[in-house]
C-alpha cells in the first residue's frame, strides 16, 4: 500500500471554497473534474483572486455509478455565486488524514485503513471525504500524490 504518511488526526480550520456540485459515474470523473477546475479558475481570474491551497473533490457518497461530489478550490474569502459555481466552505473540526501516492484506482485499502483508525480511536466518520490533488494527469499514475481527508466527530 503506497501510503506516504501515517494516518493521523488534525484540527481543520474553517476554509472558504468555490465549488461545483454534481453527480456522475466514476468513469466520467477525470473529464468533469478538469472542466470544473478550469471553470472555477477562470472565475477566480475574473475576480482577480487566486486559490489558497490545492484543488480538491469532496465525496458525499461512494456510489461509483452515482457519485455525489463537490469539485472545488479553496479561496481566501467568500465570493458571489456565478452560474453553477457556488461559495461553500470546509467545516472547522477534526479530520483524519493520510498522504497517498499511486493510482486513484488503488486507493481503496487506504480508505479501509483510515476507517479502522477512526473506529479504533473512538471517532465517528461524518460520511464525507475529501481528496486534495497535488498533481494530475500529466504525471505517471505511480507518482500521483493525494491527501485523503475524512472529517470526524468524537
Amino acid at each position: 500500500m503506497p501510503k506516504m504518511s501515517d494516518i493521523a488526526i488534525l484540527k481543520q480550520l474553517h476554509q472558504p471554497t468555490l465549488t461545483i456540485r454534481t453527480t456522475t459515474k466514476v468513469q466520467a470523473l477525470p473529464q468533469i473534474i478538469g472542466q470544473s477546475y478550469a471553470k472555477i479558475a477562470s472565475y477566480l481570474d475574473e475576480l482577480g483572486e487566486t486559490m489558497t491551497d490545492i484543488p480538491f473533490v469532496c465525496y458525499h457518497n461512494l456510489d461509483l455509478q452515482n457519485l455525489d461530489i463537490e469539485i472545488g478550490l479553496t479561496v481566501a474569502d467568500s465570493f458571489p455565486q456565478k452560474e453553477d459555481i457556488k461559495p461553500s466552505f470546509i467545516l472547522e473540526g477534526y479530520i483524519v488524514f493520510c498522504m497517498y501516492r499511486g493510482p486513484y484506482s488503488e486507493v481503496g485499502p487506504v480508505y479501509d485503513e483510515m476507517a479502522a483508525y477512526i473506529t479504533d480511536n473512538g471517532y465517528k466518520a461524518t460520511g464525507t471525504s475529501y481528496e486534495f490533488y497535488y498533481n494530475g494527469p500529466d504525471f505517471p499514475e505511480s507518482e500521483l500524490l493525494t491527501k485523503i481527508v475524512m472529517p470526524v466527530k468524537k
